[in-house]
């Protein structure tokens, strides 16, 4: 079991070695196994009071650009191809009652029945607590009912009050965020967990991130996958460079290293680029995410990745680096292939 010291000298030091370690924890879960999902993405409204610096994506009521989404268009666009997973963010509007999440994935219900629902972050669940005055466990529970599945694991953002108090001080701490995965795994909700870097933090708030997210998954078990996301500057308030190539995959490889209880290291191909997510196979990472079909808010941000892929390039990135594709459920159980 490594330690916080040891990660700390282990994320400081040489590409290779750290890349050697996670490669060689990844064949010994995964053998040569990479996996995939046929997923659609939808950002169901970019309308948000918290107005995050990072973010690029965000505008407010009335602003040029802002949008929200109708259920009726949101099965519209889960319908335009076949999906086993789809997954739902958006911002966190000021006038939407709770009932309209709730329509929103019972809609989603009823007219996909098989479909594995992954839906809202903690910073939304947190904000449904706030419109509806109920508590954590209820709000999810109504979630559940409606036909949630699963949480995405996003607003974590990076686990540091002074980075919170800098860039997103409107958004829900790292202790909310903790509890209401607690929460969700609780009552049989499923979750991913995410990092935000490349921005302001330190060596020392990444891998106490890590170590935090390891120690509810020794308490839950009900964590699916890690995901680490390199901050894209462009659009936002923040005058910074692009995360460089050798620290996301350092990044990655300490993920995999670190989260020994945590089954998958995904290697989300939309902000990593399907070249560097395609690499990152040998850095610990075992699953390329998805087809995606339509994202938005790492686009908003000037990603040059393409906003979907296909199945065949999808399976094409994976076996070209010498890895086996095998196409997933959303709760990664295999899926026939069509």
């Amino acid at each position: 079991m490594i330690q916080f010291e040891r990660a700390i000298e282990l994320f400081r030091g040489n590409l290779i070695e750290i890349g050697k370690q996670a490669d060689k924890i990844r064949k010994k879960m995964h053998g040569k196994n990479s996996y995939y999902v046929l997923n659609r993405q939808i950002n169901y409204s970019n309308i948000c009071i918290s107005r995050c610096k990072f973010c690029a994506f965000a505008r407010s009521p009335g602003e040029k650009g802002a949008y929200l989404l109708s259920n009726e268009k949101i099965i519209e666009e889960i319908a335009k191809r076949e999906t086993d997973e789809v997954h739902i963010v958006g911002g966190l509007h000021p006038d939407l009652k709770f009932d309209h999440y709730i329509n929103m994935i019972r809609a989603i219900r009823v007219n996909f029945p098989d479909i594995w629902i992954k839906a809202f972050t903690a910073a939304e669940i947190d904000h449904f607590t706030k419109i509806s005055n109920k508590p954590v466990e209820a709000v999810l529970e109504k979630l559940k009912d409606a036909g949630l599945n699963a949480l995405t694991g996003g607003g974590a953002e990076i686990f540091s009050d002074r980075i919170r108090q800098k860039l997103f001080p409107k958004k829900s701490d790292s202790t909310r965020w903790l509890f209401i995965h607690r929460k969700a795994h609780e009552i049989g909700l499923r979750s991913n967990a995410t990092m935000l870097f490349g921005h302001i933090e330190t060596d020392e708030e990444i891998v106490n991130h890590l170590f935090k997210l390891k120690e509810l998954q020794e308490q839950t078990a009900g964590f699916d996958a890690f995901i680490a996301l390199p901050f894209h500057p462009g659009n936002s308030f923040l005058n910074l460079s692009p995360v460089s190539a050798v620290k996301i995959l350092k990044v990655i490889a300490l993920s995999r290293i670190v989260l020994s209880n945590f089954l998958h290291i995904k290697a989300y191909w939309v902000m990593l680029t399907p070249k560097l997510a395609e690499i990152a196979q040998f850095f610990g990472a075992d699953d390329l995410d998805g087809t995606i079909g339509k994202e938005l808010i790492t686009h908003s941000a000037g990603t040059a990745s393409p906003s979907a892929m296909s199945e065949e390039k999808l399976r094409k990135l994976i076996s070209g680096a010498g890895f086996t594709p095998i196409r997933r459920t959303g709760n990664y159980r295999k899926a026939a292939l069509q």
